[in-house]
């Protein structure tokens, strides 16, 4: 079972950092503020402001400062400001032995789902929630606060409305998955982790209809639904199309797989690149009921409770 970090308290110190793509200081101005208010100390790491071309500074840069804050153990938690692409870049050149000692919480989506899925791969917790950039975000009020209870330990439970391709059911497992897109770039690596048993949820943005049928393949041949326990479809935002239709939207094609076999699926979860994006503990075991009504799923356990 993988381990759970410790809930976070007033006064701890959590870090933002950027392993992917860059972003200013003035960006995260809002998620300081909402971070302070939670009577967190927030400390900025070095790729803050920095920049190389799209990323946050060089891949040696990125790596330096990730290290810095899984290594420091006055930072309780790591909050990566912002996906983009680049958190496979660096991967493989964090060291996460003195983590492994004293684990934290490392939160983030859509490019960090990289790390979601290898720290799972490690045998840990994290959360894929809402990130320091989008903090302000109008709509995204009841994401941050699922990512506030997370982190502090308190009760996390989401419900979605019924959809005409849900399929009913009830399941249980470690929940596991994230970004479409990055499941598929992780596949055969040693971020990858294995999904029988498991309950997956996915979601993703901008891919072409297409893509997505074909990352569907791949996870189908590969026998990643095989054995699931159940499925959580989320928000699949902007999807784009050829000048000749595909004939299906990013739901028809995701049921098209999984309806060759048995377990429960749940469609349109707030989750992905939409001001609705709730965290979820990857790793925690969860419950996953699908019914004529909606879905609902909820955690077994809460964070440990850390002594002074």
């Amino acid at each position: 079972m993988p381990t759970t970090p410790p809930a976070l308290r007033p006064h701890d110190r959590v870090a933002i950092v950027c392993p992917a793509r860059k972003v200013s200081h003035d960006e995260l101005a809002a998620a300081i503020a909402v971070l302070e208010s939670w009577d967190l100390e927030v400390v900025l790491g070095e790729t803050v402001a920095a920049e190389h071309h799209q990323f946050a500074g060089p891949d040696e840069v990125r790596i330096r400062d990730f290290q810095r804050q899984l290594d420091d153990p006055s930072i309780r938690a790591i909050l990566c400001a912002r996906g983009g692409y680049g958190t496979p870049r660096i991967i493989d050149h964090l060291d996460f032995s003195r983590f492994a000692e004293q684990p934290k919480w490392i939160a983030g989506f859509s490019d960090i789902t990289t790390l979601n899925c290898h720290l799972l791969a490690l045998g840990h917790e994290s959360i894929h929630g809402v990130m320091p950039l989008l903090f302000n975000q109008p709509g995204g009020e009841l994401a941050l606060e699922s990512l506030r209870r997370a982190l502090f330990g308190e009760p996390v439970s989401y419900t979605a409305p019924a959809h005409a391709l849900n399929r009913l059911g009830t399941a249980e497992g470690e929940l596991i998955g994230g970004n479409l897109s990055l499941l598929q770039t992780l596949s055969g690596t040693p971020s990858d982790c294995p999904t029988a048993g498991r309950i997956l949820f996915l979601e993703d943005i901008d891919e072409y209809l297409y893509n997505v049928d074909r990352m569907m393949v791949h996870l189908d041949r590969s026998g990643k639904l095989r054995d699931l326990a159940g499925l959580v479809v989320g928000h699949f935002t902007n999807p784009q199309d050829n000048a000749i239709p595909f004939g299906q939207t990013s739901y028809e094609i995701i049921d098209s797989y999984a309806r060759k076999y048995q377990f429960p699926v749940a469609y349109n979860f707030p989750v992905g690149h939409e001001p609705e994006n709730m965290a979820l503990i990857c790793g925690r075991r969860a419950r996953l009921v699908v019914t004529e009504a909606g879905t609902r799923l909820e955690y077994a356990g809460s964070a440990v409770a850390r002594t002074l």
